[in-house]
């Protein structure tokens, strides 16, 4: 999620997790041997409930189901049920080989040769074929496109060029040498390309309907193709949709599940309440979650599931608009918060308070973070510092103070505490807008707030996930308008950089200069809370928060 935007407080795991980014910290898993199989795939049998039918929510209408243009958590749980890339991640965690049978790296690392699977097929029974993949990648870097996760594809060769309208797109280094041939060439080594080649932008489209028709994505029918474990049948906008079992999917004698309904209540009382009667076989994170006044009885039960994820929930300064175009007063109200109070008091997920960007499942020492948790002493010194360097006697001065969330129970207890703490200690005044989730991502996509709410969930295992957001200001997903020249400059290096150690130095630079500058005020490391069917086994969940039902079943 990452997210890819988390919709929701936090993300979810069943009982058969596998720990990617939490259990492998600090490691890359691209470079494992990616034919190899997840060990649970030859696990031995066991009886299947004869109803192999479940219902969870997604609380929201996706924004959007075509590959290219997803950059949010709920969108992105769809497409992972219903198409495949090149490789997927796994139930041990580690990228394995999918629609690619057969991957072939060069000496030096840059050159990427993957053999699509003889099989392959798309739901309408056409072959998927490497032209699908060149297409399309190539039509996320189109900038006429303006696909927010385009510089996910920056690893490739040309592709940041392409995408900035300084070089062509078909210069890319994307080929279909044959139908069954997908050449890549990367513009540095990079050992989790093959985790990214799982990724969502990173999914194939079925090429010859795509470029015939560009709203094939907008609904169910025979125009929405796909290629995964399961192909959509229904889509009731802002209601339910399901997704059943894909008859043309290579492996589909893995797949056991029949269909999966996905509501959309955004009521997650009514969301545990329909569980509770047998409606619902899950409830909690990544797309549902609890509501925060039934934690505590739920931990009492027993039956609440917890577990950390390489993920942080934000509050992000509009450093275009006054007074968030002062460092100093973003500080001041970073470090006004008692992120603690809001985790013991709201969230009660035992988040971690977070006073970096970067998870500790990535850099350990960011468990302490750049500063003190609820440091008034230095709030009310950098507000000072901001209030003089504005021409202003007193906070009162400032003009209101607007933070925007989308609509949610959590999201709304957080900012009217956050509210309450900027109003006290340091004598602002503090409204809050809210909105639906589809119609709050497009004012953040547009500038149109002055602090919003976003959480971010690892896309792969790699700290530069996190800190490339704010690489540039006109980046799909930075939103803040921030921009800083040596923070660029060290990410970029980075991308060269071949030694580990150097690499990791690097990236800490780049995460020191944007805690200085404080575009964004990290407020806790997320942890996963749900409650589950009892008899709803081998969904698998990364320590990324990716959910994945292909191997998921009702136990009889």
């Amino acid at each position: 999620m990452k997210k890819k935007y988390s919709f929701l407080l936090s993300t979810l795991l069943v009982m058969t997790l596998i720990i990617s980014a939490c259990g492998n910290a600090g490691k890359n898993t691209g470079t494992n041997n990616p034919g190899e199989a997840s060990p649970e795939a030859t696990a031995t049998e066991v009886k299947l409930a004869d109803n192999q039918e479940i219902s969870v929510n997604i609380a929201s209408e996706p924004p959007t189901l075509n590959p290219g243009k997803a950059s949010d958590s709920t969108s992105g749980t769809i497409l992972r049920q219903t198409f495949e890339g090149l490789t997927r991640i796994g139930q041990d965690g580690h990228p394995e080989n999918a629609v690619a049978s057969k991957v072939e790296v060069s000496p030096d690392q840059t050159v990427y040769t993957f053999t699509i699977r003889d099989g392959a097929k798309w739901s309408n029974g056409d072959p998927v074929i490497a032209g699908d993949f060149e297409y399309a990648w190539k039509w996320v870097l189109d900038p006429a496109n303006a696909a927010d996760y385009a510089y996910q594809l920056y690893y490739i060769k040309g592709a940041e060029a392409a995408n900035l309208g300084k070089g062509k797109v078909e210069d890319v280094g994307i080929k279909a040498v044959n139908d069954t041939t997908l050449e890549v060439t990367l513009a540095n080594p990079t050992s989790f390309f093959l985790e990214l080649t799982a990724f969502y932008t990173y999914l194939p489209v079925n090429s010859k309907i795509a470029a015939a028709n560009k709203n094939w994505a907008n609904d169910a029918g025979d125009q929405y193709t796909t290629n995964g474990p399961f192909h959509m049948t229904e889509w009731k906008h802002s209601d339910n949709l399901i997704i059943e079992k894909s008859d043309t999917y290579w492996d589909k004698d893995n797949v056991k599940l029949t269909k999966i309904n996905f509501s959309m209540i955004n009521d997650f009382n009514t969301e545990l309440s329909m569980f509770d009667n047998g409606e619902l076989d899950w409830a909690g994170q990544p797309n549902g979650q609890l509501p925060v006044d039934a934690m505590q009885a739920l931990k009492d039960q027993g039956s609440l599931h917890t577990q950390p994820i390489a993920g942080v929930y934000n509050y992000k300064f509009n450093t275009k608009v006054a007074p968030f175009d002062n460092k100093n007063i973003r500080k001041a109200f970073a470090y006004a918060m008692n992120r603690q109070e809001l985790i013991d008091n709201i969230t009660q997920g035992e988040q971690l308070p977070a006073m970096a960007l970067v998870p500790p499942t990535m850099f350990a020492e960011n468990e302490k973070g750049y500063f003190a948790d609820n440091d008034m002493a230095k709030a009310k010194e950098y507000l000072a510092e901001g209030l003089k360097e504005m021409g202003l006697k007193d906070a009162s001065e400032l003009p209101p103070i607007s933070i925007s969330y989308n609509t949610n129970e959590a999201h709304q207890k957080i900012a009217q505490a956050i509210q309450d703490m900027w109003s006290k200690n340091l004598g602002v005044e503090v409204t809050l807008d809210n909105a639906e989730w589809a119609v709050y991502i497009e004012k953040l996509h547009a500038g149109d707030y002055q602090v919003g709410r976003l959480g971010w969930l690892g896309d792969f295992n790699d700290p530069i996930n996190f800190l490339e957001l704010y690489r540039d200001a006109d980046g799909g997903n930075n939103d803040t308008g921030w921009e800083n020249a040596e923070y660029k400059k060290l990410l970029i290096d980075s991308a060269s950089e071949q030694d580990a150690a150097k690499r990791t130095e690097m990236l800490k630079q780049a995460e020191a200069i944007l805690m200085e500058d404080m575009p964004v005020a990290p407020i806790y490391f997320y942890t996963m809370n749900w409650v589950q069917n009892e008899k709803l086994k081998g969904v698998v969940v990364s320590g990324l928060g990716d959910l994945t039902y292909k191997w998921a079943y009702i136990e009889a």
